[in-house]
């Protein structure tokens, strides 16, 4: 048709074309939205009132024995009759449903037992395999003894007869192919495996050397799984050797059983279920071996109970590879915590310390990191000090005791991360790094040097987390609470003492597979002899703390406290301890506010009446002096002001310690780097000044031992501990406890009564004081070759 007709002229026409195109252009998008928005509607109201379609079932023709499948369906629709009564119609109903929708299983049906670990314990047998090596009989001997030893004491623990009888097998008899390489195969009841081998070591060629290879070329063949011995429950190593031959580790002791111990780890995934073993054929062979067997079988217990090895530390399957162990000085080492890195600098040295070998690399490349690095600001210590204004009480909203670090707090998950225990609400323990490494043969802490503490059987903890001070050097700020007095939840000491030996244990049995770790050593660890209250914040700030030592002390496990001379009235009424620390950080008044930052306004009264105290108590109770050197704040021209202090309170010894490095995090605002670590020789210089400020004030203290390692110096009163020309520093801990049973807590007794021998040539001034039967170790885990 032509527009003409319609008294339209093309020009109009191409006009109104044109507006509606840019009409188009300008408003699609809205339109376009406009429209699918309509039709949605539209489409969700026709899905909603349309009645829904009924689904046609077939009624079942058949019957089978089950019970619910006696039952037909309702209906085919909802005009049809039901075939069967009501009765049994509104059962074929909810049939109908149950068979309309996907299958479900429910919790209460019946699992075939799985075929591993994890099988039931009816089900599963547990099978010892003793496995020896010998060339004059001695061993078979031994270790049929001891299998029958095992099997009896598993009787007597009532283990339901989930042990098998052990069994003996030489190793110069059986296919290795059969043992080392996949677990043996059963094909009756399943059966787990538990690996025990006895061995000699011999510097002969003998079976030992084909078994070795045997077990590395394993390991190496592509072909076979790295860790082919996975399946096996665990397994324990014990070596005999020859001491007269091979008087030392390091010179050859047990060197087999030790290379079996690290390829057995390696093949198990370290299933490493007790330490390694090693005993003197001659001496202590048997008394080694009877330890192992008393921890072996807890272990074997234990999985009789659990069915695995429960918790704990896994090996790296090599023994001499540094485990990077993280930073525990909790023992008294004050430590300070470096200024802002990278997080790839943290995560890597966030889990080392540093030898006083290692300080000048350390401090090369912080200086090169300082001179681009900007300080961040630390995070702020939690201070409960500060409440604001005080608001109006009323009798219907009584005030609420708090707990000092509640489960749910940042605090509680801040500390646990860090490896510590709570207890209760206001208590923590947590292991030593010095622990870890005695029980290693790595060395030991300074107070073995100094005062015969064994490392191993130390516990470190701290009835209160809360401290009164927040020093510079600090290494936990922003992880524990600080205050000026109690004001939170009091825990009974009884849950304390109990609370931390528990979890102590539980730490300590966590280290059974770490690669290294001496049985004789293990075993020993799990009686406590000491205790160190000295893990973080205050522990003289419990209210109840007599009552917690007078715990420690009924169980003969020794006390060493270290408070920070800002309590004198709770010093002034502590009992009796084995030894009493007062930390000393600074010389004079504002040395000390810039140091240890007292959050009482009366500090330094707190401090000179504190050092009155001691001085009072010097014949009644060891003391000591504990004094952190840190350059740039007390270490430089310092000696006469600590020398005053000194003759203010007489301590019987006085320890100078050089602030130890931690690369972990953030420091405090004093803004703390590697340049304030002194080095030993700078530490050994301020001990020598500070003796002759002493002597020239009269007073006869002496150099009494060292421990390099721990950058740790011992000054002594010469007139009280040293004796016929040797000095006695080392405490006879019996006697103590003879003493404290004897005379009461608040007995009469002085420092001398218990005063033990004296102290080993190797600690003394001038010798390191490094423990010879130790092994010096690099942070790799590579034994560390003193140059003479």
């Amino acid at each position: 048709m032509d527009l003409s007709d319609w008294g339209i002229s093309p020009s109009v026409m191409a006009k109104v074309t044109d507006y509606a195109v840019e009409l188009w252009h300008e408003h699609r998008i809205p339109i376009i939205l406009s429209t699918l928005f309509v039709l949605s509607i539209i489409r969700f109201y026709l899905h909603y009132t349309e009645e829904p379609h009924r689904l046609q079932v077939l009624p079942k023709l058949y019957k089978e024995k089950s019970q619910d499948d006696q039952k037909i369906v309702k209906s085919q629709t909802v005009e049809e009759k039901p075939v069967k009564q009501s009765s049994e119609s509104s059962e074929d109903e909810k049939s109908t449903k149950k068979k309309a929708g996907p299958r479900r299983i429910k919790g209460d049906i019946t699992k075939k037992p799985r075929a591993g670990a994890d099988a039931t314990r009816e089900a599963r047998k547990i099978q010892v395999l003793v496995f020896y090596t010998c060339l004059t009989g001695s061993t078979e001997k031994i270790a049929k003894q001891f299998a029958q030893s095992v099997e009896d004491s598993l009787k007597e623990k009532e283990t339901r007869s989930t042990y098998l009888t052990p069994k003996v097998l030489d190793l110069a008899e059986i296919d290795y192919d059969e043992y080392f390489i996949t677990p043996p195969k059963n094909e009756g009841e399943p059966i787990d495996y538990f690996y025990l081998l006895l061995l000699p070591s011999y510097n002969i060629d003998s079976i030992n050397d084909n078994f070795l290879e045997h077990l590395q070329e394993t390991h190496h063949d592509f072909r076979i799984d790295t860790s082919p011995l996975s399946p096996i429950l665990g397994y324990s190593v014990f070596g005999f050797g020859d001491r007269e031959g091979w008087p030392t580790e390091e010179e050859g002791f047990c060197f087999q059983a030790k290379e079996v111990d690290k390829w057995m780890a390696k093949l198990s995934a370290r299933k490493r279920a007790y330490p390694l073993g090693m005993g003197d054929w001659k001496t202590d062979g048997k008394e080694r071996m009877a330890e192992w067997q008393t921890g072996l079988l807890e272990v074997l217990q234990h999985i009789e109970e659990t069915g695995g090895l429960g918790e704990g530390v896994p090996g790296s399957g090599n023994p001499i590879e540094s485990d990077d162990e993280e930073i525990d000085d909790d023992d008294g080492e004050v430590v300070f915590e470096e200024g802002s890195e990278s997080k790839a600098t943290k995560q890597k040295s966030s889990s080392s310390i540093e030898d006083v070998e290692d300080l000048g690399r350390i401090m090369a490349s912080s200086r090169a990191d300082g001179a681009t690095s900007k300080k961040s600001s630390a995070p702020i210590a939690v201070d409960f000090t500060t409440e604001g204004k005080p608001k109006k009480k009323t009798a219907s909203a009584p005030a609420v005791v708090k707990e000092m670090v509640p489960k749910n707090s940042p605090t509680y998950n801040s500390l646990t991360k860090q490896g510590y225990a709570i207890v209760g609400s206001h208590s923590g323990v947590k292991i030593c790094r010095w622990t870890k490494s005695a029980l290693r043969g790595r060395g030991s802490c300074y107070k073995y040097s100094f005062y015969g503490i064994n490392s191993h059987q130390c516990m470190e903890t701290t009835p209160s987390l809360s401290c009164s001070n927040k020093c510079v050097f600090c290494w936990r700020h922003g992880t524990n609470p600080v205050g000026t007095s109690w004001r939170w939840v009091v825990d009974p000491p009884d849950l304390i003492f109990n609370g931390v030996k528990e979890n102590h244990y539980k730490k300590i049995k966590m280290m059974r597979g770490v690669p290294g770790v001496r049985a004789e050593r293990f075993a020993e660890a799990m009686r406590i002899r000491h205790c160190a209250l000295s893990l973080v914040g205050e522990p003289i700030f419990y209210p109840y703390i007599n009552e917690f030592l007078g715990m420690l002390h009924k169980e003969r496990i020794s006390s060493f406290l270290v408070c920070n001379a800002q309590h004198p009235d709770q010093l002034a009424t502590l009992q009796h301890v084995t030894q009493l620390y007062v930390s000393i950080d600074a010389s004079n008044k504002e040395s000390l506010r810039r140091i240890d930052r007292p959050l009482h306004r009366d500090f330094w009264e707190r401090f000179q009446k504190c050092l009155e105290i001691l001085r009072e108590r010097r014949f009644r109770q060891r003391t000591v002096f504990r004094l952190t050197l840190v350059k740039g704040f007390n270490l430089e021209d310092e000696a006469e002001g600590y020398a005053d202090l000194v003759e203010k309170g007489l301590p019987c010894f006085v320890e100078i310690k050089g602030v130890t490095y931690c690369g972990t995090s953030t420091s405090s605002s004093a803004g703390l780097t590697m340049s304030n670590v002194p080095f030993y020789p700078e530490v050994q210089d301020f001990v020598v000044a500070l003796e002759k400020a002493l002597l020239k004030r009269g007073l006869n203290y002496g150099i009494a031992a060292e421990h390099a390692h721990s950058c740790c110096i011992l000054l002594a009163d010469k007139e009280r501990f040293f004796v016929k020309g040797k000095w006695h520093t080392i405490i006879d801990y019996e006697k103590f406890f003879e003493l404290l049973e004897k005379k009461g807590p608040d007995g009469d007794f002085s420092p001398e009564d218990y005063m033990g021998p004296e102290t080993p040539e190797w600690a003394t001034w001038g010798r390191g004081g490094f423990d010879p039967r130790d092994q010096r170790v690099d942070r790799k885990g590579k034994p560390i070759v003193e140059v003479t």
